[in-house]
């Protein structure tokens, strides 16, 4: 029987000799778990075309961050973080062959000033879900402190795509394109959405999937009802400290440290 044995191990051996294994795989180090708290909580912002809330307003929450793109230029991330910015998602890709060219300049500058990201890809629907989400992982690196995020909305202005898929089809390619980044990254992704794209699609059915709600005249309670929502895109009109022009401001939904606890990967 030992004999048997040893003569079977050779036998591999002798095999494996002729024919060359897979080459290893590199791994990227992940992002350090933050678990500090917001240096400024309630920030106050300004805004270029303020809305009247009624109910609650969004300033009662008090974790608020930025979405950004090229189109905000430069930024200086230590001014945007001392007035209270805590958190950022930075455009990184379109369909699947645009990319933003201030990603990686957003992106470091962010993580320079210690404000945590995340990066966005905004969903064409002429392209396969599993072509749009190579073409995000071959642009943003693995490291982020945020999950990522996938942005869903009607195109009726693109010069390429004005495409409207049905329900059924959106919901079955948004979980493709989910499912192929939180294998790559290690965190599903977040839905951004807005109002009517929401109510076209039934999105919201999507399970184990955290959304981003746009909404700008209403707080999502109304606009979205019944729906939990994560992060409130609530202007697209927002004033800040270190940034040029208008840009969007979000809330999170939730205390500090509950956001400490989401932000290092706890549900």
């Amino acid at each position: 029987m030992r004999k048997a044995v040893i003569l079977a191990i050779l036998a591999v051996a002798l095999i494996s000799c002729g024919r060359r294994g897979p080459q290893p795989q590199a791994v990227e180090p992940m992002a350090f778990a933050d678990t500090t708290s917001p240096s400024v909580i309630f920030p106050k912002f300004g805004d270029a075309d303020p809305h009247d809330w009624e109910g609650r307003h969004p300033g009662l929450y008090p974790v608020h961050g930025l979405d950004v793109s090229r189109w905000q230029g430069q930024i200086d991330w230590r001014t945007a973080k001392a007035a209270g910015v805590s958190f950022a998602f930075i455009k990184a890709t379109e369909g699947g062959d645009f990319s933003d060219p201030l990603f990686d300049d957003h992106r470091r500058g962010a993580q320079a000033a210690g404000v945590p990201w995340g990066a966005y890809h905004y969903y064409y629907f002429c392209r396969p879900a599993a072509e749009q989400a190579r073409w995000f992982i071959r642009n943003v690196p693995k490291g982020a402190d945020l999950p990522h995020v996938l942005d869903m909305e009607w195109t009726p202005h693109s010069k390429t795509c004005t495409l409207r898929p049905d329900g059924e089809t959106i919901r079955a390619e948004a979980e493709r394109f989910l499912s192929i980044l939180e294998r790559h990254y290690g965190r599903r992704p977040i839905i951004y959405t807005t109002v009517d794209f929401y109510e076209d699609t039934d999105i919201a059915r999507l399970p184990k999937t955290d959304f981003w709600l746009r909404s700008v005249a209403g707080h999502p309670r109304n606009v979205y009802p019944r729906t939990i929502w994560r992060f409130w895109q609530y202007t697209g009109t927002g004033l800040v400290p270190g940034v040029k022009g208008k840009v969007d401001i979000n809330t999170f939904n939730g205390s500090p440290d509950i956001w400490v606890r989401w932000k290092a990967g706890a549900s």
